[in-house]
C-alpha cells in the first residue's frame, strides 16, 4: 500500500479523508497511466470496505465491484460500479440499512455511482435479460463482506456465460455493430468518443468477454498496449475538464497532448488513431473467428461433417482456389499449402487482390505469415505485382478492409514507404471524414466505380491512391505530392510515360474543382490555362474522374450537383480546346511481325491452327499443329517475377501465345472460350486477319491472334492440349458456353462488391476509316472475351481486328467490326450492335 493509500485509512474513513487523498493522488505527476488507475482503485477500495466495517454489516453480505472498477481501472470521473450481494439470511430492513451506509457517502462526494442490491440468483437472473449487466458482471470483485459469497457469483456467472456463447457472443457483436453505427469510427473521427466508437474501449471489454467464453480469442500482439494508450488519454481528458467524458473534443486535445507529453494535438490524435486501429482489427479477426466456430458447432454443419466425411468422419474444410497460392477457406481467402511466400514476393499483393475481388478478408495468419517470410520486391516492381496492386485498388468497398490487414502487419509501408507519411495523419478540415491515409483508400474505392469512364483504369487508380500523399510533407501537398508520386510509380513499374501522368494528375488533382467554381469559365484563357496543364484529352478524362473521387471520398459536403455540373462544363470546353476539331479515335493494329506472317503461312498451307507459346522473347520456327513450350516449361504465375526484359523494364505478366487459322466464323469465341475452359487469365490480345499476297508462297485470308496469357493457379496447359480443344470448339464438338456455364454454377457464390456496369461505345471515326470501333470497358472475368465474341458473331458482324488489354481487374478493348461485306457499319447499326453487345454483357 502507498503513503496516500495508508492516508485515507489512517486519517478518516469518511467522504472528508477519502476526498484530499484522492485530491493528492490525481495531482500527482510521478504516476500516471495504469499506475495511478491502480492506486485510486485500492484507495477507494479502502474506503468503501472502511464504510462497510463501520456500518456493522449483517452476515452473508458483500460488496462487489463489477465493470471497469471491477477490473481495477478507475480514471479521475470514472463511475463506481457497485453491487451489494446478500444471501437472504438477513432481513430486507438489515440489508437496506446497510445499503444507505455505502450509497449516501458516495453521493455526498458527488461521485457517479451505478448500484444495485441483489441476491445471487437475482443477479444470474438479471445477467440472463440484459446482456450488459452480464457484461459488468464478469469483471465482478469483491471489496468487503462475504468473500466466499462474491467469488460464487463470479464463477456462476462465468459459467452462465460460456455455457449461453452461443447466443449470447452473435447478441454482443450486433450491439458492437450498432454502437460504431451511431459513433462512428475511433480511428478516424476528428473529436472521436474513446468509449463508444468502433476501435475504442467498449470493443476492448467486448475482447475481454470472448475471451471469458473461451470460444475464441482476440490477437495479443499490441492489445493491451492500445487499450492502455486509450485510458491513458481518457485519464488526461478527465483532469483537463474536470468531467467524466469520453469525448475528445478539439478544444481540449492541446491540453490532454500536453498532459501526455506528446508534442501538439495532431500527434495526440495519431496515438489514439493507432490504438484504435489495434482494437477495431482484432475485433474484426476475433469476430470472425467466433462466427466460424459458431458455424462448426451448428448442428447442421456438424450432420453435414459426419455424413459427408471418410467413414463418417468429419471432412476437411473446403478450399476453393482463387489465385496462384491463394484459396478460399471458411470464408476467408488464407495461403495454400503450396505457397511459399519465401520464393514468391509478389504474393502478398496477389493474395490481397484475391481477397478484394472475391469480396472475402485476408486471414491474419495469412497476412502474419507473408509480413514474416516473404521478399521485397524488385525495383523496378514485376509487371504481375502492378497488375495485382491495381486490382485490389479497383476491387470497390472490400478493398478497404484488405488494405488494413495489410497495414495491421505493416506490409504497406514496406510496399510503399512513403505511406508512412500519412498513416493515421489527421485532416483539420471538418469538411473531411477520414484521416489521409484512409481517404486515399477510400478514394480509390470511389475511382473503381468509375473506371468505365476512362481509357485508363489503371493510372486513374494509382493517381487516386497517391493524390494527397504530399500532405505528409512540408509545403503545398500537390506539388509535394508530384514529386512522391513521381518517385512510387516508377518503382512500382509504370513506365516513364504513365508516371508522367500520374504524377500530373496528382499535381493538379485539385485545378478543375477550383478553376469551376472561383474562375469565369468564358474567360479563353481560363481554358487555356487548364489545358496547358492537363496536355492531352487522355489525362483530362483521368483527371475529371479523379476529380470526382477525391470530392465522393471527402465527405458529403465536398460534392454536389452544382459543383458536378460546373466540372462538367469545364472538361467540355478544354476537350474541345485540345481536341481543335479532330476527334480522336484508336488507331487499327498494326499490320503482323514476321513469325505472325510464319504461322500464318503455315495455317493457310495446313488449314489448321498453328499455335506457338514463348515464355519471353525467343523466337522459333512454328511447327504444324503446334509448338512445345522450351525446356523446362513456362514459369507458372508466382514463379521468379525479378527476370526483366533487357533495358530494365518490368517484364509483362503471362506468357506469349501465338494462334494462326484460315479465317472462318466464331474464332474469336471460340479461341477465347478454349483459353477460359484452360484457366487462362487474357492479360492482352491483338487479333488480326491477314490476306496473304503470293509472294510468301500462299494467298488466302489468315485470322493471326497474340495473346498475353497467364493461368488463374497451377501450370499452364500444354500447347497440345489447347490446339486439340480449339479444333474441337470450331467444329462443334465441344460446346464451349455449357462447359463454360457448367463451371460457373459449380462456383461458390462471391460477396464482392457488384462491379460497375460495363460500357460499350462507337467511336468516332474519321472519313476513311475501314471499320467501326466498338470500345468496350468491363469487369474482366473468366469468359469475359468468349461471350463478347458470341454477341458479336450473333450480331452479324465480322470482327477485323481487335486490341484487347486488361489493367488490374478492367477489361479495355478494341474492336474493329465491319459488315459481311466488309464495310464499316452504318451509324445506327453500329449503335445497334454496341446495345446488343451491351445488354449481353449486363446479363
Amino acid at each position: 500500500m502507498t503513503s496516500t493509500d495508508s492516508e485515507a485509512t489512517t486519517e478518516d474513513s469518511g467522504p472528508g479523508g477519502y476526498a484530499a487523498a484522492r485530491l493528492r493522488l490525481l495531482q500527482e505527476e510521478t504516476r500516471p497511466g495504469p499506475p495511478r488507475r491502480a492506486a485510486l482503485a485500492r484507495l477507494t477500495d479502502d474506503w468503501l470496505a472502511a464504510l462497510h466495517a463501520a456500518a456493522s454489516p449483517p452476515p452473508g453480505t458483500a460488496l462487489v465491484a463489477v465493470g471497469g472498477y471491477g477490473r481495477g481501472e478507475l480514471s479521475p470521473r470514472s463511475d463506481l460500479d457497485l453491487l451489494l450481494l446478500h444471501d437472504s439470511t438477513a432481513s430486507p430492513a438489515a440489508v437496506a440499512a446497510l445499503a444507505d451506509r455505502l450509497w449516501y457517502p458516495v453521493w455526498d462526494l458527488g461521485l457517479a455511482l451505478d448500484h444495485s442490491v441483489r441476491t445471487p440468483a437475482e443477479a444470474r437472473a438479471t445477467a440472463a435479460a440484459d446482456l450488459r449487466a452480464h457484461l459488468g458482471l464478469l469483471d465482478a470483485r469483491p471489496v468487503a463482506g462475504d468473500r466466499a459469497l462474491a467469488a460464487g457469483l463470479r464463477a456462476a456467472v462465468l459459467a452462465d456465460w460460456r455455457d449461453r456463447a452461443p447466443t449470447r457472443l452473435p447478441a454482443l457483436h450486433e450491439l458492437c455493430r450498432e454502437r460504431a453505427e451511431r459513433h462512428g469510427e475511433l480511428p478516424h473521427l476528428l473529436e472521436p468518443d474513446l468509449k463508444e466508437a468502433r476501435g475504442g474501449l467498449r470493443d476492448a471489454t467486448a475482447l475481454r468477454a470472448v475471451a471469458a467464453s473461451w470460444l475464441a480469442d482476440a490477437p495479443r500482439d499490441g492489445l493491451d498496449d492500445a487499450r492502455r494508450a486509450l485510458l491513458d488519454v481518457r485519464d488526461a481528458l478527465h483532469l483537463a475538464t474536470g468531467r467524466a467524458t469520453d469525448r475528445l473534443a478539439l478544444q481540449e486535445q492541446d491540453q490532454v497532448a500536453r498532459a501526455l507529453g506528446l508534442p501538439d494535438a495532431d500527434a495526440l490524435l495519431r496515438r489514439v488513431y493507432e490504438a484504435a486501429r489495434t482494437l477495431a482489427y482484432a475485433s474484426d479477426v476475433t469476430w470472425r473467428e467466433v462466427h466460424r466456430v459458431l458455424r462448426a458447432r451448428s448442428p447442421r454443419t456438424r450432420l453435414r461433417g459426419l455424413l459427408g466425411g471418410p467413414r463418417g468422419g468429419r471432412s476437411r474444410p473446403e478450399r476453393t482456389p482463387l489465385a496462384e497460392g491463394v484459396v478460399e477457406m471458411d470464408g476467408e481467402a488464407v495461403l495454400a499449402r503450396t505457397a511459399r511466400p519465401e520464393r514468391d514476393p509478389v504474393l502478398p499483393l496477389r493474395a490481397a487482390a484475391a481477397a478484394a475481388q472475391a469480396g472475402l478478408p485476408l486471414s491474419r495468419h495469412a497476412v502474419r505469415r507473408l509480413a514474416a517470410t516473404a521478399r521485397p520486391l524488385p525495383v523496378p516492381w514485376p509487371a504481375e505485382a502492378r497488375e495485382q496492386l491495381v486490382t485490389l485498388l479497383g476491387a470497390g468497398e472490400p478493398a478497404v478492409a484488405v488494405w488494413e490487414a495489410l497495414e495491421a502487419e505493416g506490409l504497406v509501408t514496406r510496399l510503399v514507404p512513403e505511406w508512412e507519411r500519412v498513416r493515421c495523419l489527421p485532416q483539420r478540415n471538418p469538411v473531411h471524414t477520414w484521416t489521409v491515409d484512409r481517404h486515399l483508400v477510400e478514394t480509390a474505392v470511389r475511382a473503381s466505380s468509375l473506371t468505365r469512364r476512362v481509357g485508363r483504369p489503371d493510372l486513374l487508380l494509382a493517381a487516386a491512391l497517391l493524390h494527397d500523399i504530399g500532405k505528409g510533407a512540408p509545403g503545398d501537398h500537390a506539388h509535394a505530392g508530384e514529386g512522391i508520386a513521381r518517385a512510387v510509380a516508377a518503382r512500382v513499374g509504370f513506365d516513364p510515360a504513365d508516371t508522367a501522368v500520374i504524377a500530373t494528375l496528382v499535381r493538379h488533382h485539385l485545378l478543375l474543382v477550383e478553376t469551376a467554381t472561383r474562375r469565369d469559365l468564358d474567360d479563353p484563357a481560363t481554358v487555356a490555362s487548364v489545358a496547358r496543364a492537363v496536355g492531352g484529352p487522355d489525362t483530362l478524362e483521368l483527371l475529371h474522374a479523379l476529380t470526382e473521387a477525391d470530392a465522393l471520398a471527402t465527405g458529403p459536403a465536398a460534392w454536389s450537383a452544382w459543383r458536378a455540373a460546373l466540372v462538367a462544363d469545364l472538361v467540355a470546353r478544354v476537350a474541345a480546346a485540345l481536341a481543335g476539331g479532330a476527334p480522336p479515335h484508336p488507331a487499327d493494329p498494326a499490320a503482323p511481325g514476321a513469325r505472325e506472317e510464319r504461322l500464318a503461312v503455315e495455317a493457310l498451307r495446313t488449314g489448321e491452327p498453328v499455335l506457338a507459346l514463348h515464355t519471353r522473347a525467343e523466337t522459333a520456327a512454328p511447327v504444324p499443329g503446334e509448338r512445345p513450350a522450351p525446356a523446362g516449361g513456362p514459369p507458372a504465375p508466382g514463379g521468379d517475377p525479378e527476370s526483366a526484359a533487357p533495358g530494365g523494364d518490368p517484364e509483362p505478366v503471362g506468357v506469349e501465345l501465338l494462334i494462326a487459322l484460315p479465317d472462318q466464323p466464331g474464332v474469336l469465341p471460340a479461341v477465347a472460350g478454349v483459353l477460359a475452359l484452360h484457366r487462362l487469365t487474357v492479360r492482352s490480345a491483338d487479333l488480326r486477319a491477314v490476306d496473304l499476297p503470293d509472294a510468301l508462297g500462299a494467298t488466302g485470308s489468315v485470322l493471326v491472334l497474340n495473346w498475353r496469357v497467364a493461368a488463374q493457379y497451377g501450370s499452364l496447359p500444354q500447347p497440345g492440349r489447347l490446339r486439340a480443344d480449339l479444333v474441337r470448339a470450331l467444329d462443334g464438338s465441344l460446346d464451349v458456353a455449357a462447359r463454360l456455364a457448367e463451371r460457373d454454377a459449380a462456383q461458390p457464390g462471391r460477396r464482392g462488391v457488384p462491379a460497375p456496369p460495363p460500357r460499350v461505345t462507337v467511336a468516332p471515326a474519321g472519313a476513311a476509316a475501314r471499320a467501326t470501333v466498338l470500345e468496350v470497358r468491363a469487369q474482366d472475368a473468366p469468359g469475359l472475351l468468349h461471350r463478347i465474341g458470341r454477341a458479336l458473331e450473333d450480331a452479324g458482324v465480322r470482327v477485323r481486328s481487335a486490341h484487347v488489354s486488361t489493367l488490374g481487374a478492367n477489361a479495355v478493348d478494341a474492336f474493329y467490326v465491319t459488315s459481311g461485306e466488309g464495310a464499316p457499319l452504318p451509324g445506327e447499326e453500329a449503335v445497334s450492335v454496341a446495345r446488343r453487345l451491351e445488354e449481353a454483357l449486363r446479363g
